[in-house]
């Protein structure tokens, strides 16, 4: 119990880390002088490093020991919140950020695959929908709780809050969870897929976050845009021919595991632009203040709490084909009811519902996708497949910022020059326009404006946000529910056997057909009952 109280305390610390930082963006930008792009970079140079070393955290741990990667993800991840926490410019809080990735690249894929190093059967299964839905309720609890702390305090506060609670974590590791690793796994490291996995995803990002204040033509931009798609075609040669590489592509010859793949990649790409903008939007348009807007995705948190669980063991019941299906979309549903919030949105009439919705739906989503992962692999590979498909999710919604980013961009600056039409605004007025394109979704500063041609850049400024954070929702919303019909089209639910079978190879129902055409006939072990125990201390 220990061990998994200490894994969801450690995958806790990032995933919080991955949106309590949202909900602070308008106050790190006042402080540090950032605009669209600067907050961009404060979520993505997280993300990307995280994303690009998660397959290496997941080996390392399967290599050199889950714990001690684990605990060294966890210091690390302490030593870069500090780092953090004191930046004197956004140039450094950017750069920080990026270690901070680096370390949670460590601590994720460990946390995972201790659990299911510690669990077998049905435990398993209990064990991951537990920690789905703590991990959930992170993801989402995060703008709550740093709004209350960017208010009270300071947009610092919500790293400074890291340090005690990884103290506490690398203890009750250190005390109570048993060593485990692959004894089978290469001792080494795929230094030129790390190279080219990084590259792939940290040059394309980059050229959508320029583009918008750049333009298309600009090689800054045009060029990442061709070596990003080199890197990651060169990535995927170099792992399908090296005999030792950093993600194993024969994993995805496994139907449930390849198609739970995509519909996290649809799905998360949906839920984490939608939680990044929609902070933002109720902020910077909407009038909210940080603890509002934290407090506005709150009823997600409880309702995964109450209802993660009880959607993890529905699917153990029925397989997790329908929850899998009706989750996201479900999800995405929601998300296009909040293509009724506009500037002067209230919280209960327009805000609510679609949370609501929203919330069950992803209720119904996490638990079952991350048990399909686990339960389709070897148990020696869930490290890196616990690594794979965190990094899937990282990507998708490190893709889904950047390009809905572009498309944002877009989509204000052509409806805010729409709304002011031909009517001359002078030199004033038109550099208070070109202003504000450098920060769309937020309301433009006016102050040097004389009062008419202030009210009408305002109010052309917030329908212009409000009409491409409504593109930007819609969007997020229809990726969610295609991640929904994926898995309708693909998964397939595990094969059950109810008869009896002669003792000493007894199949738990619902352990058959979760690897690649697996059949367990009568007297055979299900897969993944013969994984070594965990190592002692």
């Amino acid at each position: 119990m220990l061990t998994l109280v200490a894994t969801i305390l450690g995958s806790t610390v990032v995933f919080l880390d991955s949106t309590v930082v949202n909900v602070g963006l308008p106050a790190i930008a006042d402080d540090l002088d950032a605009g669209l792009a600067g907050q961009q970079w404060v979520v993505e140079a997280y993300m990307l490093t995280l994303v690009a070393l998660l397959l290496v955290g997941g080996s390392l741990g399967d290599q050199l020991g889950r714990r001690r990667i684990f605990v060294a993800g966890l210091v690390g991840f302490g030593a870069t919140s500090v780092l953090c926490a004191v930046a004197p410019t956004v140039e450094f809080l950017i750069a920080a950020r990026a270690l901070q990735g680096i370390a949670g690249a460590l601590l994720v894929p460990g946390s995972l695959a201790l659990v299911a190093a510690t669990f077998e059967g049905a435990a398993r299964g209990k064990a991951v929908g537990t920690w789905t839905a703590w991990t959930g309720i992170a993801v989402v609890i995060g703008p709550a709780g740093g709004g209350a702390l960017v208010e009270a305090i300071s947009w610092r506060a919500i790293f400074w809050i890291n340090v005690p609670l990884i103290a506490f974590t690398v203890f009750l590791t250190l005390r109570s969870v048993a060593e485990s690793r692959d004894p089978e796994a290469f001792r080494g490291a795929d230094l030129p897929g790390i190279l080219l996995s990084a590259l792939g995803l940290g040059a394309p990002v980059y050229a959508l976050i320029e583009q918008p204040s750049r333009g298309w033509g600009d090689p800054l931009v045009w060029v990442p845009l061709l070596v990003g798609a080199a890197c990651l075609a060169l990535f995927v040669l170099r792992e399908a021919r090296t005999s030792h590489p950093m993600l194993d592509l024969t994993l995805f010859r496994i139907r449930n595991f390849w198609v739970a793949n995509l519909t996290t990649f649809a799905a998360y790409a949906g839920l984490i632009a939608a939680l990044f903008f929609v902070t933002i939007f109720l902020q910077q348009v909407g009038g909210y203040s940080p603890l509002e807007a934290g407090l506005a995705t709150t009823p997600i948190s409880i309702v995964l709490f109450l209802l993660s669980p009880r959607f993890g063991r529905l699917a153990s019941g029925t397989g997790p084909r329908l929850p899998m299906t009706a989750g996201p979309i479900v999800a995405g549903i929601g998300l296009l009811l909040l293509l009724r919030v506009d500037a002067s949105a209230a919280y209960l009439p327009d805000v609510l519902p679609g949370v609501l919705v929203f919330s069950f739906g992803l209720s119904a989503t996490v638990a079952p996708l991350t048990a399909t992962v686990l339960d389709s692999v070897d148990p020696r590979h869930v490290g890196v497949a616990s690594g794979a498909n965190n990094g899937i999710a990282r990507v998708a919604g490190l893709l889904a910022i950047a390009v809905l980013g572009v498309v944002i961009s877009a989509q204000f600056g052509a409806k805010i020059d729409a709304e002011l039409g031909e009517r001359p605004l002078g030199p004033a007025g038109r550099t208070a326009v070109v202003r504000a394109k450098e920060k769309p979704l937020a309301v433009p500063s006016t102050g040097r404006l004389p009062p008419a041609a202030a009210a009408r850049v305002r109010t052309a400024a917030a329908e212009a946000s409000t009409s491409s954070f409504h593109l930007g929702i819609g969007i997020a919303g229809l990726l969610m529910i295609v991640g929904g019909l994926v898995s309708w089209a693909g998964i397939e639910n595990p094969r059950r056997r109810f008869e009896a079978v002669p003792a000493g190879g007894a199949v738990a129902a619902g352990e058959c057909g979760h690897g690649a055409d697996a059949d367990c006939g009568e007297g055979e072990p299900a897969p993944g009952s013969e994984a070594p125990a965990p190592e002692p201390a």
